[in-house]
């Protein structure tokens, strides 16, 4: 395989992974809709496409796998191919969360929610932007800009915190919300662990571009 029709394969496999991070962030964001709406129907169906990103998946992994096979790729190509199978894995599991989030609209099963949603929406945004800022930078090898994300984190982290202990409270005055509260704090939890998995990405571009492993 010639140089040039490498790079012309890792410009064909970077658009589907950016189709395939889109298709995550939509589902973020049908996710929360459909808790806001208390709508099981688009829940299913929410987890039903999961099965269409799973395949997204597999697809640009075994891309990347005819690339080891036929390019025998070295150092900096090896980190670069190595590094689409990771972020296409972490957008997989992101995609994972937010079908958590959808089972627990169909659980909740039409009941009012606990409280008006405000800091969980907050944590849906951040985590998007997140993912937004972290393909870009993944595409423009950009370091700098993967290291101010994985700070980002810290202000979902901030939220999560502020949602449990609220939760707790409204379990502790009274008993009768626990079933509800919980529901909330697993939504909370699928948020944050989709925060966590953007910053694995960055943390990966980081070694992709420079070689070197970020410590926590």
């Amino acid at each position: 395989m010639t140089r040039e029709r490498y790079h012309r394969i890792m410009h064909e496999v970077e658009q589907e992974l950016l189709q395939m991070g889109e298709m995550v962030i939509a589902v973020i964001d049908r996710s929360i809709q459909a808790l806001k709406n208390g709508d099981k129907a688009e829940a299913e169906r929410i987890i039903a496409d999961d099965a269409l990103i799973n395949q997204r998946r597999w697809d640009i992994e075994n891309q990347c796998l005819q690339l080891f096979a036929t390019q025998q790729p070295v150092a900096g190509d090896l980190r670069e191919i190595v590094s689409f199978i990771d972020l296409i894995t972490n957008l997989e599991r992101m995609a994972d969360h937010a079908k958590g989030i959808a089972i627990i609209v169909v659980r909740h099963d039409h009941k009012p929610l606990l409280k008006p949603l405000i800091d969980i929406p907050r944590m849906a945004d951040k985590a998007r932007e997140m993912i937004q800022k972290s393909l870009t930078a993944f595409i423009t090898q950009d370091v700098e800009a993967a290291a101010a994300i994985i700070k980002m984190d810290n202000e979902v982290d901030a939220l999560y915190d502020q949602i449990f202990r609220e939760l707790l409270t409204y379990m502790m005055e009274d008993p009768k919300t626990i079933t509800r509260a919980v529901y909330l704090i697993w939504v909370s939890h699928n948020l944050e662990r989709i925060a966590d998995r953007v910053t694995n990405i960055c943390e990966r571009i980081i070694f992709m571009v420079t070689g070197e492993i970020q410590s926590d």
